[in-house]
C-alpha cells in the first residue's frame, strides 16, 4: 500500500514520503486523529466507508478527505485504500488582534466573560443558561433571546449552534457577534426588534469547547476535530437507519446535553453551522428518500445564498448553487441534522460557512459581511408556513396535538403542537394542503389551507372530545423524590437542564429559566 504525506500550511503544501512499514502508532506519532484524503471508485464504497472513518468532505465525485483516532483508521486499513496524510496547520496568531471588530478567536475565558457579559448588559431580552458542564471544567452555554426571556409564548423556538466540530471555528465568532448585534439593535433596528418580539432564540456559538480548546484554554492552535474523547460528535446521535449508538461509542456528554436541551425545548427550527466547504446541507443524510419538504427545503436554502450573494462574489458557488441535499453529497450516519428533523420534529439544517476551517482571524469580518443579513433571515422563515394553536374545545386548555398533512407526511415529517402553550409551527412550501390534527380522545378535524412563501398563515384549532361528560379523577399526588443533571449527577444547584425523578417512576426533564 503506499502512503503519501502532505502538510498543509493555510494554503502551502509540501510532500513528504512515509515509509510504508511504519505502524499505526508511528504514523500517528504525538496526534490522537488522522486527517488524510483517499480516492474512491464509486459512492458505494465512500457510503461504506463513512461507517468506518469520519468523512470530512469530497472534493471531486472520486477524491474524499477524512478523519479517524487509532481504532477508525486501523479499522480503514483492512480495505486495502491507498491514502494520503494531511496536515493541518494554522499559521497566525491572532492575539493582538482587534477585539472591536471581531477578527479574533476568543480564549476560553473570553468566551465565558463574554457570554456573561451579553447576560449581564441585557437582562430584559437575554439570559446565559449554562446547560452542561463538561468533565474537563469547561462549559456548554447557550444564550436565549426573547422580549418575554424564559417565559413559553406563542412563538416558535430558533436555535442556532456552531462549531461541534472543534476545528471548525468560522461560526464560532460569527454567532458570537449575532448576539451581540441583536441585543444592541433592540429597540433601535426594526427588524431585529420584530424577530425578538415574535422568535424565541437560542444561541449557542461553541458546541465542542474540549475540540476546540485541545491545546489549553488560552488558544485554539491545536483544535481538533473531535472531542475530549476523540469521538466525532456528529456522528454520536441517535440515526434513522443504524439505531442508537451508530458509531459504536456511548453517547458522549456533549450529546447527551444538547438530546437533553432538545427535550426540554421543543424547537421548531434549527441550524447547525459548520466549515469546510460553502453550502447549506438539507435533509437528509442517511439515506436516498426526499424529505416531504424538499420543496420548503429548496426554498429556504435558496433564499439564504441568494441573499448572501447581495453581498458577496466568487462564494457559496459550487454544488447546486450554494445548496445541497445531504445524501447526495454523502451519506453520514449518527449526524444531528437527522436526528433533530426525524426524533425532534424540528427542521435543523447544516450550514457550511468557509471552505477554511479556521479562517485567518483578519478574515472573520469579511465573512460576517457576507452571511450576516442570511442569518437574520433564516430566523424569519421560522415565523412563516402555517401556525396556530391547538385547544380543547370544551374547556378551552391547549392540547398536545398531532399536526399532519394525509397523503404528504412521511418519514415523521408530521409536527406537533406543544405545551403549555398549545402552539404548532407546520413549514411548508407555497400551496394548498389539507392539514389534519388529533388527539387520542378527541375528534380529528382536517381544514384546508392555502400557505404562501415567506408568509404566515395563522390557523387555530378547537379539537372536541369524543366524551363530553366531565370526570374528575382522584389522582395521587406526584411527589420529587431526586433531582439531577443531565449527565446523572445529584443537583444541587438546579441550574440549566435538571431532571426530576418522580415516585411514580416517572422522569421530567426541564430547563431552569430562573437561574
Amino acid at each position: 500500500m503506499k502512503i503519501w504525506k502532505i502538510n498543509i500550511i493555510v494554503i502551502l503544501m509540501a510532500i513528504t514520503f512515509v515509509i510504508p512499514s511504519q505502524s499505526v502508532d508511528e504514523i500517528f506519532g504525538n496526534s490522537p486523529v488522522l486527517y488524510f484524503s483517499f480516492d474512491y471508485k464509486n459512492k458505494r464504497e465512500l457510503d461504506k466507508l463513512s461507517n468506518i472513518i469520519s468523512i470530512d468532505h469530497k472534493t471531486n465525485p472520486y477524491k474524499a478527505y477524512a478523519y479517524a483516532n487509532r481504532k477508525e483508521f486501523k479499522d480503514f486499513l483492512k480495505e486495502d485504500i491507498d491514502y494520503q496524510i494531511v496536515e493541518e496547520r494554522i499559521n497566525f496568531d491572532n492575539s493582538s488582534n482587534n477585539r472591536s471588530n471581531w477578527d479574533f478567536y476568543p480564549t476560553y475565558s473570553e468566551y465565558e466573560n463574554m457570554m456573561q457579559s451579553f447576560a449581564d448588559s441585557f437582562p430584559s431580552i437575554c439570559k446565559l443558561h449554562n446547560i452542561g458542564t463538561l468533565s474537563s471544567g469547561r462549559k456548554i452555554l447557550i444564550i436565549q433571546i426573547s422580549d418575554n426571556v424564559g417565559v413559553r409564548e406563542n412563538e416558535p423556538s430558533f436555535l442556532y449552534t456552531s462549531s461541534m466540530h472543534g476545528n471548525e471555528l468560522t461560526g464560532y465568532v460569527l454567532m458570537l457577534r449575532l448576539i451581540d448585534e441583536l441585543l444592541n439593535g433592540y429597540g433601535i433596528n426594526t427588524k431585529y426588534t420584530n424577530l425578538i418580539n415574535e422568535v424565541d432564540i437560542w444561541i449557542n456559538p461553541m458546541a465542542n469547547p474540549d475540540g476546540a480548546y485541545h491545546g489549553g484554554n488560552h488558544t485554539i492552535q491545536n483544535a481538533i476535530r473531535y472531542n475530549g474523547n476523540f469521538v466525532d460528535l456528529n456522528r454520536n446521535y441517535p440515526d434513522i437507519i443504524n439505531g442508537n449508538h451508530p458509531d459504536g461509542n456511548p453517547w458522549q456528554e456533549e450529546t447527551i446535553i444538547f438530546m437533553d436541551l432538545a427535550d426540554s425545548v421543543p424547537f421548531n427550527m434549527s441550524c447547525n453551522i459548520h466549515t469546510g466547504a460553502e453550502v447549506i446541507n438539507y435533509p437528509w443524510d442517511a439515506w436516498s428518500n426526499l424529505a416531504a419538504d424538499d420543496a420548503w427545503w429548496q426554498h429556504i436554502g435558496r433564499t439564504y445564498v441568494d441573499t448572501l450573494y447581495n453581498f458577496s462574489s466568487g462564494y457559496f458557488n459550487g454544488f447546486n448553487n450554494g445548496i445541497t441535499n445531504g445524501w447526495d453529497w454523502y451519506e453520514i450516519h449518527g449526524g444531528r441534522q437527522d436526528y433533530m428533523n426525524y426524533f425532534k420534529y424540528c427542521r435543523e439544517s447544516t450550514l457550511e460557512l468557509s471552505s477554511n476551517k479556521i479562517p485567518n482571524p483578519i478574515l472573520l469580518p469579511n465573512y460576517w459581511n457576507y452571511n450576516a443579513a442570511s442569518f437574520v433571515n433564516y430566523i424569519e422563515q421560522s415565523l412563516f408556513g402555517v401556525r396556530g394553536i391547538v385547544t380543547d374545545s370544551i374547556s378551552g386548555n391547549p392540547l398536545n396535538a398531532r399536526v399532519e398533512i394525509i397523503g404528504h407526511d412521511i418519514d415523521s415529517s408530521h409536527v406537533y403542537s406543544n405545551l403549555p402553550v398549545g402552539n404548532y409551527h407546520r413549514y411548508l412550501s407555497q400551496g394548498s394542503y389539507l392539514i389534519t390534527f388529533s388527539k387520542d380522545g378527541y375528534y380529528d378535524k382536517s381544514i384546508n389551507v392555502d400557505v404562501y412563501n415567506n408568509l404566515a398563515t395563522v390557523l387555530d384549532v378547537q379539537l372536541l372530545p369524543i366524551s363530553t361528560v366531565g370526570i374528575i379523577e382522584n389522582k395521587k399526588p406526584i411527589n420529587v423524590i431526586g433531582s439531577f443533571d443531565i449527565l446523572g449527577r445529584k443537583s444541587t444547584n438546579n441550574k440549566g437542564i435538571v431532571i426530576k425523578v418522580n415516585d411514580n417512576g416517572s422522569v421530567d426533564k426541564t430547563i431552569n429559566m430562573n437561574k
